[in-house]
């Protein structure tokens, strides 16, 4: 089953469990801001292979920009059988307004 979490349960969560926190946004807009702690894969590279880029071993917080696309993303991650599955409400523009941080990371330049 899919939780669905708030910005504040999942600053919670994180401070009390070991959990893997997927953003599938594309590179670009995760570069642009992200919740530390989170590791980008794109949903296209996570639908072509899911076992690749998932563990079973500790619970999965999926993130996106607003919690459409992480939700689809959860919800695949659901019909595989994997436990313990969240889906951040909002995505990170409501961990923002919420006031917490957002790492940012440099673009590279196309040479």
């Amino acid at each position: 089953m899919v939780e669905t979490v708030t910005s504040s349960e999942l600053a919670e969560l994180i401070s009390m469990t070991d959990v893997d926190l997927v953003d599938v946004r594309d590179e670009r807009e995760w570069l642009s801001g992200h919740v530390p702690g989170s590791r980008n894969v794109p949903l296209e590279t996570l639908r072509a292979d899911p076992d690749a880029y998932l563990a079973r071993t500790k619970p999965i917080v999926f993130i996106c920009a607003r919690g459409v696309r992480s939700l689809t993303a959860a919800k695949l991650a659901e019909r595989l059988g994997f436990a313990s599955i969240y889906n951040l409400d909002g995505g990170s523009s409501a961990w923002a307004k919420a006031g917490r941080p957002l790492v940012l990371e440099a673009i590279a330049s196309a040479a």
